[in-house]
């Protein structure tokens, strides 16, 4: 198939650096040999050669969770405190959120949220990682604070719970 120069010239490549698809490409090129993918993996192969894997940095550690306190400290388990929460707008802390000790059926996670006014409502993460909030009166819509609110909580919630 190759000869003495061009299997020298893909050795070459491969000391170099070169992928397979970079070895097809120029295998086309410079040498007028066309190739498929599997052919040139092959073909690497059979010289015995190994391409180099891109340097990949390690991922980075995850910090660990901040735990969960007991409810006789900090309101219901679950409920971020307002410190956690340095981005809140002043005057908030009107909305709280609670977790269910075990999560409702077809679902990862689930709690409840009760809102600024007082209305509630029941939320939840299902196994697709889609978000669900069923409040507690039908049509009911919270106001739009509150809904921010509510999102920095229920974030700083799942981190504290490993997701």
């Amino acid at each position: 198939m190759l000869n003495e120069e061009q299997k020298q010239k893909v050795s070459a490549w491969i000391a170099d650096g070169a992928k397979l698809a970079d070895i097809q490409n120029r295998l086309a090129e410079e040498c007028g040999v066309r190739l498929t993918y599997m052919d040139v993996r092959l073909l690497v192969d059979d010289l015995k050669l190994t391409p180099k894997d891109p340097v990949v940095e390690p991922p980075k550690p995850a910090e660990a969770p901040a735990p969960v306190e007991d409810a006789s400290e900090s309101g219901p388990v679950g409920e971020a405190p307002a410190e956690l929460l340095p981005d809140a707008p002043a005057g908030s802390g009107k909305v709280s959120l609670t977790s269910d000790t075990i999560a409702r059926p077809g679902t990862v996670v689930s709690g409840t949220v009760t809102f600024s006014d007082g209305k509630t409502a029941t939320w939840y993460l299902d196994q697709t990682g889609r978000l669900g909030v069923v409040p507690a009166e039908q049509g009911y819509r919270p106001p739009s604070a509150d809904v921010q609110e509510f999102q920095l909580l229920l974030d700083q919630q799942l981190q504290r719970m490993g997701f």
